[in-house]
């Protein structure tokens, strides 16, 4: 609604919404009223919407992670091009029979790997491609979730129970692993991986908190977490418009009383990590040591790309990387921004989706086939972490066939 779909109110004369499926009532109802969308085109579910007729030339299928595969697959039955949410699947196979499913039918499958399409880690590849450094041999790459992210989206939100949604590691991280693989260019051979969720549990809850802010939690005051610092305002920006749509106080303390948002973090039902380590092994001799951890003021990414000639410093947020060769030469650049979320990932994805359409290109930088095979990297990274083995990735593939 606010990050995909805006792009139509923006440039109308490129694309229009013309049906959604919606299971909730005030979001279909404000999708249906921006996008001038009919009432005979308002569906409750994604199941109503496909027992039609086809009714237009794409979808946008951004259901919650486990009802992607049958959406996206009986859609590219009827015929549909596909705009698709990460991550593809919350399973290995469904995701790799997706890909395939899109390639026998010649019909476009793009998945929204935004950082493919970002101008920050576009410029990323175009420097690292130019070997300005050499060699690429080593890479240090780090998730800063942000403590109140983490908070948010895996603690009390939507992706806080790897066995509704999914792992941590391929919610959020299914994004890395597709732009490492995508920088370094070679095959991922081995796959290690540690972690688990530490910090957000109710051994963890201090004296005197409730189960609730709401509830007249003695601490709540001087809690980073507190519900009511974060939500409890008329803002109508992400994430408190996640929390209720309608910017209200009223509003506000009505879904934080009742809603999973007024939830202290200690008290919830998450179960998915706070902190993880990913060791990857290439086959072009890369390696590469990858961190996503909760425990950031910022939610960003850093990460550090280490060549024969020198190395890149990157900082995500500040949109600057730092070039440092080994003859002294030392300098920064700062990428060309463009409007949109993601920092214009959402719109250049959106903008290269509609000229995929009109082309008839099937195969694109995010297609179903290539983001199934870096999805399998984060597969794997969760298998080695739950089971304490190295996976061997050729083995691993091949289990799946």
């Amino acid at each position: 609604m606010f990050a995909l779909a805006s792009y139509a109110l923006r440039r109308p004369n490129e694309i229009k919404f013309v049906a959604v499926a919606e299971p909730n009532e005030e979001r279909r109802a404000r999708f249906a009223k921006e996008h001038n969308i009919p009432p005979e085109r308002v569906f409750k579910s994604w199941e109503e919407l496909l027992d039609q007729p086809q009714i237009c030339r794409a979808l946008l299928i951004c259901t919650q992670d486990k009802d992607h595969y049958k959406p996206t697959m009986k859609a590219l039955e009827i015929g549909y091009d596909i705009l698709l949410e990460k991550p593809m699947a919350t399973d290995p196979r469904e995701a790799l029979e997706m890909g395939r499913k899109a390639e026998e039918l010649g019909k476009l499958l793009t998945v929204c790997h935004s950082m493919r399409y970002s101008p920050f880690f576009s410029k990323l590849k175009e420097l690292t491609d130019s070997k300005i450094i050499g060699r690429i041999m080593n890479i240090q790459w780090t998730e800063n979730v942000g403590y109140w992210h983490q908070a948010h989206s895996f603690v009390r939100g939507n992706w806080r129970r790897s066995d509704e949604t999914s792992p941590m590691i391929l919610a959020k991280c299914c994004h890395d692993m597709d732009m490492i693989a995508n920088i370094v260019g070679g095959n991922c051979e081995k796959v290690s991986s540690f972690g688990g969720l530490t910090f957000f549990k109710e051994e963890n809850a201090p004296e005197g908190s409730t189960a609730r802010c709401t509830d007249g939690c003695k601490v709540e005051h001087e809690c980073a977490f507190s519900a009511l610092k974060w939500y409890y305002n008329e803002k109508d920006d992400w994430p408190q418009n996640v929390v209720s749509l309608t910017p209200t106080m009223e509003a506000r303390w009505a879904a934080l009383k009742d809603g999973p948002y007024g939830r202290c973090v200690y008290r919830c039902d998450n179960n998915v990590v706070d902190h993880q380590v990913v060791n990857l092994a290439f086959d072009n001799e890369v390696s590469v040591s990858f961190t996503m951890s909760a425990f950031s003021t910022e939610n960003t990414r850093t990460l550090k790309i280490m060549g024969t000639n020198g190395e890149i410093r990157a900082y995500d947020k500040r949109n600057e990387f730092e070039i440092i060769l080994f003859t002294g030469e030392r300098y920064k650049i700062h990428p060309q921004q463009i409007e949109g979320g993601h920092n214009g990932a959402d719109t250049r994805l959106m903008i290269e989706f509609i000229e995929q359409l009109e082309r008839g290109d099937t195969m694109g930088k995010s297609s179903g086939s290539v983001s199934a095979r870096s999805h399998l990297i984060a597969f794997a990274a969760e298998q080695s972490r739950v089971t304490g083995q190295t996976i061997d990735m050729a083995e691993y593939i091949e289990a799946l066939q």
